[in-house]
């Protein structure tokens, strides 16, 4: 039992931390530090908690900085629950004395004295963060001009899309519309409560991740490959929009979330656990859709830790074997079919140079066919980003590119 209210979200938040800094871990393998919490608020609260620290770590360092007389190891436990300490008061507005009170005890026979010091003088100096988060000098180097809009994007947690069938299905939640099929809800939205969950009318889905099935059309009954699909946001998408879909993956717990999809939505395709590298198809397909293992430095909005994990190791083993992929997946293209390639990440060498590479013939992408405010390349290829759509909340990055059989 905690023995101060709240201390049991600040260790799972810790936890978290540690998790994704130190041992390199995705926010999702360490959530799991918050899933022994009584009740659903704590929960959220330690994810809040490590978000936050994660989206603005280099500035957090930047103020604790100038408050120590020299500064503390990079990985010493008191900056890190200086970090949270910072967090708490400025980005989820907790105030100055429960932050302490449910802090401190992180550093049971540790530098309390310290830690309570910094704190104070950042609080009597009313420190503030700057307008949009810091990225590290590596990332911003990375991602080039578009690095401040990206960090702008980055700021604040996204909200919720919905993807809709195509069957006309009315029971979905009011919400703003960015493209066809599409809903924009606030985020924190309760999704099992929202108007159509049971029924399977919509699906959670960021509006960038709903582009490359989009960019297929109608299916009418012909046939589509999903590759690397579960959990299944475009396989649902192919279905509802009238293909005969195979959606293929080599992870049974993510094909397990695709089958409870399938079942929601009362949508079909034939499921396939397999590894895309050595499978091989019974017929060619007129579709297939190749959403490609990627860093998902795209996806930092929701998953802030990409920021700090990813480097040009990481990207360097992702783009051998997006390229691999895309090979192996164009010869499984009917003549005259459709193959669209798209990744969740904002690094060039897993999207632009992975299209350039390719010798297929290249069926651009048009502005009719995307939503408002988004411009294909002169290449036809496309490229979303944070900083997309800012005044609507943003979108994931992702580069999506299609070709011709």
């Amino acid at each position: 039992m905690e023995t101060v209210p709240g201390s049991g979200a600040r260790k799972a938040a810790l936890k978290m931390l540690d998790a994704v800094l130190r041992r390199g871990e995705t926010m999702e393998q360490a959530g799991g530090a918050a899933n022994g919490l009584p009740n659903f608020a704590d929960r959220a609260l330690a994810r809040a908690i490590a978000g936050e620290v994660l989206r603005w770590l280099v500035d957090l360092d930047a103020l604790i900085d100038s408050a120590t007389a020299k500064p503390l190891p990079e990985d010493a436990k008191a900056r890190m629950v200086l970090r949270m300490m910072l967090a708490q008061w400025l980005r989820l507005d907790t105030p100055p004395h429960a932050v302490v009170a449910t802090a401190l005890p992180l550093l049971a026979g540790g530098p309390k004295r310290l830690a309570h010091g910094v704190f104070a003088t950042l609080t009597r100096g009313e420190a503030r963060l700057p307008h949009i988060p810091t990225l590290p000098p590596e990332v911003a180097a990375r991602w080039g001009e578009r690095a401040e809009p990206i960090a702008a994007g980055i700021g604040q947690p996204p909200p919720l899309d919905l993807t809709l069938r195509s069957d006309g299905t009315a029971d979905v939640p009011e919400g703003e519309s960015l493209a066809l099929l599409h809903r924009r809800l606030p985020r924190g939205t309760a999704v099992e409560n929202l108007p159509g969950f049971e029924k399977g009318a919509w699906w959670v889905q960021d509006l960038a991740a709903s582009l490359p099935a989009r960019l297929l059309g109608q299916g009418a009954g012909r046939r589509a490959l999903d590759l690397c699909a579960a959990p299944g946001g475009k396989t649902l998408q192919l279905a509802s929009a009238g293909w005969q879909v195979t959606a293929l993956d080599n992870s049974s717990r993510r094909l397990e979330r695709l089958r409870q999809n399938l079942a929601r939505t009362g949508l079909s395709a034939d499921i396939v656990e397999a590894d895309a590298m050595g499978w091989e198809p019974d017929g060619l397909f007129d579709a297939i859709l190749l959403d490609a293992p990627c860093t998902a430095t795209g996806t930092c909005r929701r998953n802030p830790d990409v920021i700090h994990r990813i480097g040009p190791r990481q990207i360097e083993a992702m783009a051998v074997l997006q390229g691999q992929l895309l090979e192996r997946a164009a010869n499984w293209i009917a003549p005259g079919g459709t193959l669209v390639y798209a990744t969740c990440s904002l690094e060039r060498e897993e999207g632009e140079d992975i299209a350039s590479a390719c010798d297929l013939t290249a069926d651009p992408l048009s502005a009719e066919e995307l939503p408002a405010g988004i411009v294909p390349k002169p290449e036809g290829w496309v490229r979303t980003d944070p900083g997309i759509l800012a005044e609507h909340g943003g979108m994931d990055g992702f580069f999506i590119a299609r070709w011709r059989g």
